[in-house]
């Protein structure tokens, strides 16, 4: 598991900007809440896959605990899973200058339905009434990628929990979109994973400062409750 650390700083600017609350949103209405869970796919957990992220795998029972509390209270449970295909080599040219023509194959190649590393992670309690979304670009949320704010709005969501996997390139992604989508938005700082401590903080900070609220996965099942 990270070891999380929002920094003093942080905290000073968060209550700067919020009136002296630290955090934004001191109360969850179940009913108007969905867990978003971030390509928790086997791509990204399965050891030896190219995209393998170790912590990844930690963050599961979080995620599982998360799932069951607003199941029991009301809340949408969400699945968002990423899904490529060759088209994205015509419609997002760019991912080409950013990764190699490797990396991008072996992407393709794992993550398009079908793909060895598309599925979900085996230990993921999914249940029947869960929804589960495909997205086609890091963010959920950006025009083209998926339905899902079609979904949320329709379903009168105005809240989202974000978890999963990678903290600072799906997930903040994702939450940075929410946010300005009008979605009261949480990070839970030990149901996300990222490559390195590092890396996992500095989108947490950046997330805590602005965006959104950052607390753990006690302190949201406490709300829920």
């Amino acid at each position: 598991m990270h070891k999380t650390e929002i920094l003093q700083k942080t905290i000073d600017a968060a209550k700067k900007r919020r009136g002296g609350k630290r955090h934004a949103f001191s109360e969850i209405n179940p009913a108007k809440t969905a867990l978003l869970v971030i390509d928790m796919q086997k791509y990204f957990l399965e050891p030896g896959m190219a995209a393998e992220v170790p912590q990844a795998r930690e963050i599961v029972p979080n995620i599982n605990r998360l799932a069951d509390s607003l199941r029991k209270a009301g809340g949408q449970v969400v699945w968002v899973i990423t899904t490529f295909d060759e088209n994205i080599y015509e419609n997002w040219s760019v991912l080409l200058k950013l990764f190699s023509r490797e990396r991008c194959d072996a992407m393709i190649e794992n993550i398009s339905k079908g793909g060895e590393g598309h599925g979900l992670w085996p230990d993921l309690e999914i249940e029947e009434d869960d929804w589960t979304i495909e997205k086609n670009r890091f963010s959920a949320f950006i025009g083209g990628s998926s339905n899902l704010e079609e979904k949320l709005k329709k379903a009168d969501i105005d809240t989202v929990i974000i978890t999963g996997t990678l903290t600072d390139v799906c997930c903040e992604t994702t939450a940075r979109d929410a946010m300005m989508l009008n979605f009261k938005t949480v990070m839970i700082a030990d149901a996300n994973a990222a490559g390195s401590d590092e890396d996992h903080n500095d989108a947490l900070n950046a997330m805590a400062r602005l965006f959104a609220d950052v607390i753990s996965t006690d302190e949201m099942i406490e709300k829920l409750s």
